[in-house]
């Protein structure tokens, strides 16, 4: 081979190494939290958020619970999903819903911290029960083991579900046929007990 032909092979294969490292998902610090106390707490110990990123994380979270939250049009369907006692009526969950529509309830908040250690800029999911005890987000997209820890976690578990408000409520039928609330998620159990 030539210096030419070296210098070029080089540049193509250092080329095809930065696209596939483009290729991989960012990944970002992050954290599950029960309720806000919990964040406020490890806040004022120095945490990874800041009192300010917790308060907005979790309003943020609690909007998209209601915009996104599961619906369902019984009471016995929320319960099979997501365990007894772990819904309620989206009248409960926002002003102008329906009693007659189920949600469940918040079990927790998933925060990540998007500026990759500096403050300031959190994402945030709202966190559900599943029926065997375990912990999704609104997006279905992990699953996780506690409703509280730290993990690395990729920037694709905070991308914005759908928004379910105003939409037909899933019914058994509907529930059953989409593997059931949670269970279309990665499995990712990132957060220990």
């Amino acid at each position: 081979m030539t210096k030419r032909s070296n210098r070029v092979a080089i540049a193509i294969l250092g080329a095809a190494a930065f696209t596939l490292a483009g290729c991989r998902e960012e990944q970002v610090d992050a954290a599950a939290y029960p309720d806000l106390q919990s964040c406020t707490d490890e806040a004022t110990r120095g945490g990874m958020f800041t009192v300010q990123d917790c308060e907005a994380a979790i309003a943020e979270a609690e909007t998209l619970h209601v915009e996104s939250a599961p619906r369902y049009d019984s009471l016995q369907v929320c319960e099979e999903q997501h365990g007894e006692g772990a819904c309620g009526t989206e009248a409960s969950a926002q002003q102008g819903g329906s009693g007659g529509i189920f949600m469940p309830l918040l079990a927790g908040y998933l925060i990540g911290n998007m500026l990759g250690g500096r403050t300031g800029m959190a994402a945030s999911q709202p966190l559900y029960k599943t029926k065997d005890g375990k912990f999704t987000n609104a997006a279905r997209s992990s699953t996780f083991s506690s409703n509280r820890g730290a993990a690395k976690l990729n920037t694709a578990q905070f991308t914005r579900p759908a928004a379910t408000a105003g939409k037909t409520p899933m019914s058994r039928a509907t529930a059953t046929s989409r593997g059931g609330f949670g269970r279309t998620g990665s499995g990712r159990t990132g957060f220990g007990g």
